[in-house]
């Protein structure tokens, strides 16, 4: 945006010059936005005003902006998402126009919404998944058959906001599609805007990075340290993955084992919880193990509560 001075400067020079610029200036102490400060202030001077004409015109000018917003990305403003804001202070003893930028509406709702996103770390999951945002009935009407657990899930999450973490979290059961991922993104987004952390990891794609992790011991102990202080984790998709004994024990075991009395931690799988101790047994390595599946399960089992999300197929609606 250019200033008054900017405009002044491209004008001709010599008494045609002084016409403009008297001009232009009285055009600018006759804008309703001058005559209402003036009004507000009345201590203001005429001397005062004339050597605040730029503030002025930026303050007009910026107003004018935002009251026709283009968008962020498109502001004409000198600082993009900020406006001019004037008033007045006595400087000893004489009024003085004091300018200061000040955020605009919309680019507090963009930091806001960063600040959201910042707090919710993603492993191998759709960025779209996580930044998509839904209301409660939307989340009930897309499909009344999964209802009943979409009420389940927002008592927790009301609970979760009224009374603080609990230890124990919520095991999502479903068929394949039936949106368990995408109902535990909606309730780590909620929480987040209670300042709660939360980390959400695909497990069969995890597993697998974990086995190059092996070899780079200072990065799977920061990866590991996020998933065992970060408010809620949430493990998509168990079940899914192929175990090998040192994942289970060494790293699903100690992450478990670190959060159970602590924080709350998060399931969604094909398979019933009843059903998920066979998997934990089995790893490619050394067959069944049914004893450490067992010890796993008891790191799982009494820390959530089970709830089965019905439905349809909606892989791609989302």
């Amino acid at each position: 945006m250019e200033s008054l001075g900017d405009i002044l400067k491209a004008w001709p020079s010599g008494a045609q010059f002084l016409r403009m610029a008297e001009q232009k200036q009285a055009e600018l102490l006759e804008d309703p936005l001058v005559i209402a400060l003036r009004e507000k202030h009345p201590a203001l001077t005429d001397e005062m005003i004339k050597v605040s004409l730029n503030k002025l015109h930026q303050y007009v000018t910026e107003y004018r902006s935002c009251s026709s917003c283009p968008g962020l990305e498109q502001c004409p403003n000198d600082f993009a998402g900020h406006y001019t804001l004037l008033h007045v202070e006595e400087l000893n003893g004489q009024a003085q126009l004091i300018d200061k930028k000040v955020s605009c509406k919309k680019l507090r709702a963009k930091q806001h919404e960063s600040q959201l996103r910042s707090r919710i770390r993603s492993f191998f999951i759709d960025d779209k998944v996580l930044k998509r945002q839904y209301s409660a009935d939307e989340i009930i009407g897309n499909d009344l058959e999964r209802a009943k657990t979409v009420g389940e899930l927002l008592k927790y999450i009301d609970r979760t906001k009224a009374e603080g973490l609990s230890t124990k979290g919520l095991y999502l059961a479903g068929d394949f599609g039936v949106g368990k991922t995408y109902l535990m993104c909606f309730a780590l987004q909620e929480l987040a805007k209670s300042g709660y952390s939360g980390v959400i990891v695909y497990m069969p794609d995890f597993v697998e990075d974990l086995k190059v992790l092996m070899h780079e011991p200072a990065k799977l102990k920061e990866t590991v340290d996020l998933m065992k202080e970060t408010d809620l984790l949430v493990f998509d998709d168990i079940g899914a993955e192929n175990l090998n004994p040192w994942v289970r024990d060494h790293v699903l075991g100690a992450i478990l084992n670190y959060r159970m009395d602590r924080k709350p931690t998060f399931y969604t799988s094909n398979y019933r919880l009843v059903d998920l101790e066979s998997h934990f047994s089995f790893t490619n390595k050394d067959g069944e193990e049914h004893h450490k599946g067992r010890r796993l399960m008891n790191r799982v089992a009494p820390y959530v509560d089970e709830l089965v999300v019905a439905g349809k197929n909606k892989r791609g609606q989302f």
